[in-house]
Protein backbone atom coordinates (compact mmCIF):
# COMPACT_ATOMS: atom_id res chain seq x y z
CA UNK A 1 0.00 0.00 0.00
CA UNK A 2 2.94 2.41 1.20
CA UNK A 3 4.87 1.52 -2.22
CA UNK A 4 1.92 3.06 -4.83
CA UNK A 5 1.22 5.74 -2.77
CA UNK A 6 4.78 6.72 -2.80
CA UNK A 7 4.67 6.12 -6.43
CA UNK A 8 1.93 8.21 -7.23
CA UNK A 9 3.27 11.15 -5.06
CA UNK A 10 6.78 10.81 -7.16
CA UNK A 11 4.73 10.90 -10.12
CA UNK A 12 2.75 14.21 -8.79
CA UNK A 13 6.22 15.92 -7.98
CA UNK A 14 7.64 15.03 -11.37
CA UNK A 15 5.08 17.09 -12.98
CA UNK A 16 5.66 20.23 -10.22
CA UNK A 17 9.67 19.52 -12.21
CA UNK A 18 10.51 18.73 -8.22
CA UNK A 19 12.00 15.14 -6.88
CA UNK A 20 11.99 15.64 -3.53
CA UNK A 21 9.92 16.37 -0.31
CA UNK A 22 9.65 16.51 3.01
CA UNK A 23 6.41 15.25 4.97
CA UNK A 24 5.92 16.33 8.80
CA UNK A 25 1.99 16.00 9.80
CA UNK A 26 0.88 13.68 11.11
CA UNK A 27 -1.90 12.54 8.85
CA UNK A 28 0.24 12.54 5.52
CA UNK A 29 3.07 10.70 7.66
CA UNK A 30 0.61 7.79 8.61
CA UNK A 31 -1.02 8.03 5.19
CA UNK A 32 2.74 7.34 3.00
CA UNK A 33 4.10 4.97 5.82
CA UNK A 34 0.99 3.49 8.05
CA UNK A 35 3.08 4.74 11.12
CA UNK A 36 0.80 5.81 13.64
CA UNK A 37 3.32 7.17 16.15
CA UNK A 38 3.28 10.87 17.02
CA UNK A 39 6.73 11.73 15.95
CA UNK A 40 8.76 11.08 13.19
CA UNK A 41 9.12 12.88 9.44
CA UNK A 42 9.28 11.01 6.11
CA UNK A 43 11.37 12.55 2.96
CA UNK A 44 10.89 10.93 -0.34
CA UNK A 45 13.47 11.57 -3.68
CA UNK A 46 12.99 9.60 -7.04
CA UNK A 47 14.91 6.93 -5.31
CA UNK A 48 14.02 6.49 -1.78
CA UNK A 49 11.39 6.66 0.46
CA UNK A 50 12.80 7.10 4.31
CA UNK A 51 11.02 7.27 7.84
CA UNK A 52 13.08 9.07 10.35
CA UNK A 53 11.88 8.81 14.06
CA UNK A 54 13.72 8.50 17.47
CA UNK A 55 13.98 5.48 19.70
CA UNK A 56 10.35 5.45 21.21
CA UNK A 57 9.09 4.35 18.06
CA UNK A 58 11.77 2.53 16.05
CA UNK A 59 10.07 -0.69 16.67
CA UNK A 60 6.62 0.10 15.61
CA UNK A 61 7.39 1.84 13.01
CA UNK A 62 10.04 -1.20 11.57
CA UNK A 63 6.49 -3.17 12.31
CA UNK A 64 3.54 -0.73 10.75
CA UNK A 65 5.45 0.59 8.02
CA UNK A 66 6.44 -1.33 4.84
CA UNK A 67 7.97 0.26 1.63
CA UNK A 68 10.13 2.39 3.49
CA UNK A 69 13.09 2.62 5.08
CA UNK A 70 13.03 3.17 8.98
CA UNK A 71 15.76 5.38 10.32
CA UNK A 72 16.29 6.41 13.70
CA UNK A 73 17.77 9.45 14.06
CA UNK A 74 19.80 11.25 17.19
CA UNK A 75 18.46 13.39 20.34
CA UNK A 76 19.43 16.21 18.38
CA UNK A 77 16.45 15.97 15.63
CA UNK A 78 16.00 14.45 12.34
CA UNK A 79 17.54 17.73 10.49
CA UNK A 80 21.54 16.19 10.15
CA UNK A 81 20.33 12.72 8.56
CA UNK A 82 17.85 14.74 6.49
CA UNK A 83 20.32 16.44 5.47
CA UNK A 84 22.64 14.05 4.56
CA UNK A 85 20.32 12.30 2.53
CA UNK A 86 19.93 15.04 0.45
CA UNK A 87 23.34 15.98 -0.37
CA UNK A 88 24.14 12.30 -1.15
CA UNK A 89 21.37 12.70 -3.49
CA UNK A 90 22.46 16.40 -4.73
CA UNK A 91 18.86 17.49 -3.82
CA UNK A 92 19.00 21.43 -4.43
CA UNK A 93 14.75 22.44 -3.61
CA UNK A 94 12.98 20.80 -1.47
CA UNK A 95 9.13 20.54 -0.98
CA UNK A 96 7.86 21.13 2.54
CA UNK A 97 4.14 21.07 3.99
CA UNK A 98 3.42 24.72 3.82
CA UNK A 99 -0.19 24.07 5.57
CA UNK A 100 1.37 22.28 8.29
CA UNK A 101 4.55 23.83 9.22
CA UNK A 102 4.86 27.26 11.94
CA UNK A 103 6.98 30.03 10.56
CA UNK A 104 9.30 28.66 13.61
CA UNK A 105 9.75 25.83 12.45
CA UNK A 106 10.26 26.85 8.16
CA UNK A 107 12.79 28.41 10.12
CA UNK A 108 14.72 26.48 11.87
CA UNK A 109 14.22 24.34 8.58
CA UNK A 110 15.80 26.54 5.96
CA UNK A 111 18.85 27.07 8.84
CA UNK A 112 19.47 23.27 9.33
CA UNK A 113 18.90 22.03 5.66
CA UNK A 114 20.93 25.01 4.12
CA UNK A 115 22.19 25.31 0.90
CA UNK A 116 19.01 23.57 -0.02
CA UNK A 117 15.98 25.81 -0.81
CA UNK A 118 12.56 25.29 0.53
CA UNK A 119 9.52 25.80 -1.88
CA UNK A 120 6.02 25.20 -0.89
CA UNK A 121 3.97 21.91 -1.97
CA UNK A 122 0.77 22.96 -1.38
CA UNK A 123 -1.94 20.33 -1.28
CA UNK A 124 -0.36 17.60 -3.12
CA UNK A 125 -0.86 15.15 -0.63
CA UNK A 126 -3.80 16.42 0.42
CA UNK A 127 -5.48 15.86 -3.24
CA UNK A 128 -3.92 12.30 -3.36
CA UNK A 129 -5.36 11.62 -0.06
CA UNK A 130 -8.77 12.90 -1.55
CA UNK A 131 -9.55 9.89 -3.53
CA UNK A 132 -9.45 6.78 -1.15
CA UNK A 133 -9.11 3.29 -2.23
CA UNK A 134 -11.30 0.63 -1.75
CA UNK A 135 -9.94 -0.28 1.35
CA UNK A 136 -10.18 3.24 3.18
CA UNK A 137 -13.82 3.28 1.70
CA UNK A 138 -14.72 0.21 3.77
CA UNK A 139 -13.33 1.69 7.35
CA UNK A 140 -15.06 4.82 6.41
CA UNK A 141 -18.29 2.96 6.02
CA UNK A 142 -17.45 1.00 9.12
CA UNK A 143 -17.15 4.16 11.69
CA UNK A 144 -19.93 5.28 9.75
CA UNK A 145 -21.87 2.08 10.73
CA UNK A 146 -20.99 2.94 14.42
CA UNK A 147 -22.08 6.49 14.03
CA UNK A 148 -25.62 5.25 12.85
CA UNK A 149 -25.68 2.54 15.89
CA UNK A 150 -24.99 5.53 18.18
CA UNK A 151 -27.84 7.36 17.23
CA UNK A 152 -30.31 4.96 17.44
CA UNK A 153 -29.09 3.91 21.05
CA UNK A 154 -29.31 7.85 22.03
CA UNK A 155 -32.78 8.23 21.47
CA UNK A 156 -34.13 6.64 24.19
CA UNK A 157 -31.53 9.03 26.59
CA UNK A 158 -32.59 12.56 25.20
CA UNK A 159 -35.92 13.52 27.21
CA UNK A 160 -36.55 17.01 28.91
CA UNK A 161 -34.48 17.21 32.03
CA UNK A 162 -31.61 15.31 30.55
CA UNK A 163 -27.84 17.70 30.13
CA UNK A 164 -26.14 18.29 26.99
CA UNK A 165 -22.61 16.94 28.27
CA UNK A 166 -24.61 14.14 29.29
CA UNK A 167 -26.01 13.05 26.22
CA UNK A 168 -22.68 13.75 24.53
CA UNK A 169 -20.79 11.72 27.33
CA UNK A 170 -23.08 8.25 26.45
CA UNK A 171 -22.81 8.58 22.82
CA UNK A 172 -18.52 8.89 23.29
CA UNK A 173 -19.13 6.04 25.68
CA UNK A 174 -21.21 3.85 22.90
CA UNK A 175 -18.84 4.37 20.07
CA UNK A 176 -15.83 3.45 22.14
CA UNK A 177 -18.38 0.40 22.82
CA UNK A 178 -18.79 -0.37 19.35
CA UNK A 179 -14.74 -0.39 18.35
CA UNK A 180 -13.99 3.22 18.04
CA UNK A 181 -11.02 4.83 19.58
CA UNK A 182 -12.47 8.23 19.92
CA UNK A 183 -13.85 10.66 18.49
CA UNK A 184 -14.01 12.90 14.99
CA UNK A 185 -14.11 16.00 16.85
CA UNK A 186 -15.89 17.22 19.87
CA UNK A 187 -19.70 15.66 19.60
CA UNK A 188 -22.02 19.05 19.50
CA UNK A 189 -25.59 18.41 21.79
CA UNK A 190 -27.09 21.36 21.01
CA UNK A 191 -30.48 22.26 22.20
CA UNK A 192 -33.16 24.79 21.88
CA UNK A 193 -32.18 27.71 21.19
CA UNK A 194 -28.42 26.86 21.04
CA UNK A 195 -29.42 24.60 18.28
CA UNK A 196 -28.79 27.94 15.84
CA UNK A 197 -25.56 27.41 16.63
CA UNK A 198 -23.90 25.38 14.23
CA UNK A 199 -20.99 24.15 16.25
CA UNK A 200 -22.77 24.25 19.58
CA UNK A 201 -20.24 21.53 21.31
CA UNK A 202 -22.37 20.31 24.24
CA UNK A 203 -22.62 21.90 27.41
CA UNK A 204 -24.32 22.09 30.89
CA UNK A 205 -27.25 23.41 29.20
CA UNK A 206 -30.79 21.00 30.59
CA UNK A 207 -33.14 19.83 27.92
CA UNK A 208 -36.20 21.27 27.86
CA UNK A 209 -39.58 20.44 25.46
CA UNK A 210 -40.95 22.21 22.23
CA UNK A 211 -37.45 22.28 21.62
CA UNK A 212 -34.82 21.06 18.82
CA UNK A 213 -31.44 18.97 20.03
CA UNK A 214 -29.15 18.83 17.55
CA UNK A 215 -26.26 16.07 17.80
CA UNK A 216 -23.15 16.37 15.23
CA UNK A 217 -21.01 13.76 16.25
CA UNK A 218 -18.50 10.46 14.22
CA UNK A 219 -16.80 8.13 15.09
CA UNK A 220 -12.57 7.59 14.99
CA UNK A 221 -12.22 4.32 13.89
CA UNK A 222 -8.90 2.33 12.68
CA UNK A 223 -7.43 6.06 11.84
CA UNK A 224 -10.84 7.26 9.70
CA UNK A 225 -13.34 9.53 10.40
CA UNK A 226 -17.10 9.79 10.36
CA UNK A 227 -19.64 12.82 10.36
CA UNK A 228 -23.58 12.26 11.33
CA UNK A 229 -25.99 15.14 12.44
CA UNK A 230 -29.17 14.33 12.67
CA UNK A 231 -32.01 16.89 14.00
CA UNK A 232 -34.75 15.76 16.60
CA UNK A 233 -37.45 17.35 18.73
CA UNK A 234 -38.76 17.16 22.26
CA UNK A 235 -42.08 17.79 22.75
CA UNK A 236 -44.73 18.75 20.16
CA UNK A 237 -43.59 20.58 17.39
CA UNK A 238 -44.91 24.13 15.88
CA UNK A 239 -45.80 24.60 12.51
CA UNK A 240 -42.86 26.94 12.02
CA UNK A 241 -40.59 23.60 13.48
CA UNK A 242 -42.10 21.38 11.21
CA UNK A 243 -41.62 24.02 7.83
CA UNK A 244 -38.10 24.59 8.59
CA UNK A 245 -37.40 21.00 9.31
CA UNK A 246 -38.90 20.21 5.94
CA UNK A 247 -37.18 22.94 4.06
CA UNK A 248 -33.38 21.48 5.62
CA UNK A 249 -34.68 17.87 4.75
CA UNK A 250 -35.59 18.64 1.54
CA UNK A 251 -32.17 20.44 0.19
CA UNK A 252 -30.38 17.38 1.49
CA UNK A 253 -32.41 15.06 -0.02
CA UNK A 254 -32.23 17.02 -3.98
CA UNK A 255 -28.61 17.22 -3.29
CA UNK A 256 -28.55 13.20 -2.54
CA UNK A 257 -30.19 12.54 -5.82
CA UNK A 258 -27.99 14.83 -7.81
CA UNK A 259 -24.56 15.31 -6.45
CA UNK A 260 -22.25 13.19 -8.61
CA UNK A 261 -18.51 13.34 -10.08
CA UNK A 262 -17.87 16.39 -12.43
CA UNK A 263 -19.46 18.91 -10.56
CA UNK A 264 -17.18 21.42 -8.69
CA UNK A 265 -17.75 22.41 -5.48
CA UNK A 266 -19.66 25.47 -6.07
CA UNK A 267 -22.38 23.30 -8.14
CA UNK A 268 -22.55 20.90 -5.41
CA UNK A 269 -22.69 23.43 -2.55
CA UNK A 270 -25.63 25.07 -4.94
CA UNK A 271 -27.76 21.79 -4.79
CA UNK A 272 -28.31 22.38 -1.27
CA UNK A 273 -28.11 26.79 -1.35
CA UNK A 274 -30.72 27.33 -4.36
CA UNK A 275 -33.54 25.48 -2.03
CA UNK A 276 -32.47 27.25 1.29
CA UNK A 277 -32.70 30.49 -0.59
CA UNK A 278 -35.49 29.83 -2.08
CA UNK A 279 -37.61 29.70 0.76
CA UNK A 280 -36.13 32.53 2.11
CA UNK A 281 -33.54 31.45 4.42
CA UNK A 282 -30.80 32.11 2.74
CA UNK A 283 -29.32 34.23 5.27
CA UNK A 284 -29.51 31.54 7.73
CA UNK A 285 -27.56 29.27 6.03
CA UNK A 286 -24.00 30.67 6.40
CA UNK A 287 -21.36 27.39 6.06
CA UNK A 288 -20.75 25.25 3.17
CA UNK A 289 -23.11 22.02 1.97
CA UNK A 290 -19.92 19.80 2.43
CA UNK A 291 -16.11 18.85 2.89
CA UNK A 292 -14.07 15.26 2.28
CA UNK A 293 -13.90 13.06 5.36
CA UNK A 294 -11.15 10.68 5.67
CA UNK A 295 -7.84 10.61 8.24
CA UNK A 296 -9.18 13.97 9.30
CA UNK A 297 -12.30 15.64 9.36
CA UNK A 298 -11.78 18.58 7.22
CA UNK A 299 -10.24 16.99 3.83
CA UNK A 300 -10.31 17.68 0.68
CA UNK A 301 -13.09 18.11 -1.30
CA UNK A 302 -15.60 21.38 -0.44
CA UNK A 303 -18.66 21.20 -1.52
CA UNK A 304 -18.46 25.07 -1.03
CA UNK A 305 -19.87 28.80 -2.81
CA UNK A 306 -16.46 29.29 -2.39
CA UNK A 307 -14.34 26.66 -4.35
CA UNK A 308 -14.93 26.57 -7.78
CA UNK A 309 -11.96 24.85 -8.58
CA UNK A 310 -12.80 21.78 -6.64
CA UNK A 311 -13.68 18.90 -9.00
CA UNK A 312 -15.58 16.04 -7.46
CA UNK A 313 -14.06 12.72 -8.57
CA UNK A 314 -15.15 9.29 -8.32
CA UNK A 315 -13.62 8.12 -4.49
CA UNK A 316 -14.18 11.35 -2.83
CA UNK A 317 -15.93 10.36 0.48
CA UNK A 318 -17.87 14.00 1.45
CA UNK A 319 -20.64 15.27 3.88
CA UNK A 320 -23.85 16.80 2.51
CA UNK A 321 -25.18 18.99 5.92
CA UNK A 322 -27.51 21.84 4.79
CA UNK A 323 -28.73 23.51 7.97
CA UNK A 324 -30.84 26.52 9.11
CA UNK A 325 -30.01 28.72 11.94
CA UNK A 326 -32.23 30.93 13.49
CA UNK A 327 -31.40 33.18 16.29
CA UNK A 328 -33.67 33.08 19.03
CA UNK A 329 -35.66 30.19 18.27
CA UNK A 330 -33.25 27.33 16.75
CA UNK A 331 -31.64 25.84 14.34
CA UNK A 332 -31.83 22.16 11.89
CA UNK A 333 -29.12 20.57 10.33
CA UNK A 334 -29.03 17.02 8.73
CA UNK A 335 -25.69 15.38 7.37
CA UNK A 336 -24.91 12.10 5.92
CA UNK A 337 -21.32 10.70 4.70
CA UNK A 338 -21.17 9.59 0.73
CA UNK A 339 -18.58 7.97 -1.54
CA UNK A 340 -18.50 9.07 -5.32
CA UNK A 341 -18.99 6.59 -7.39
CA UNK A 342 -18.54 6.51 -11.41
CA UNK A 343 -22.21 7.99 -11.87
CA UNK A 344 -23.62 8.99 -8.85
CA UNK A 345 -22.99 8.65 -4.57
CA UNK A 346 -23.26 5.89 -2.42
CA UNK A 347 -24.42 6.82 1.07
CA UNK A 348 -22.52 5.55 4.13
CA UNK A 349 -24.47 6.78 6.58
CA UNK A 350 -28.38 5.15 6.74
CA UNK A 351 -30.05 6.85 10.09
CA UNK A 352 -33.17 8.03 9.58
CA UNK A 353 -34.64 11.17 8.42
CA UNK A 354 -37.96 11.92 8.84
CA UNK A 355 -38.36 14.23 12.10
CA UNK A 356 -38.34 12.60 15.15
CA UNK A 357 -40.37 13.15 17.88
CA UNK A 358 -39.57 12.93 21.33
CA UNK A 359 -40.40 13.04 25.45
Amino acid sequence: MSEARIARLRAELSGLQDSAMLITSDHNRRYLTGFTGSAGVVLVTASEAVLFTDFRYTEQAGAQSDGVEVVEHPTTGYYEPVAERLRRAGIERLLFEDGAVTYASYSTLAERLAPVRLAPAGKVLEKLRAVKEPSEIAIIEAAADIADRTFAHILDFIRPGAKESDIALEMEFYMRKLGASGTSFDTIVASGERSAMPHGVASDRIIGTGEFVTLDFGAYYRGYCSDLTRTVFVGTPTDRHREIYGIVLEAQLHALAHLKPGMNGREGDALTRDIITRYGYGDQYGHSTGHGIGLYIHEEPRLSFSAPDSILLPGHVVTVEPGIYIPGFGGVRIEDDVVLTDDGIKILTRSPKELIVLG
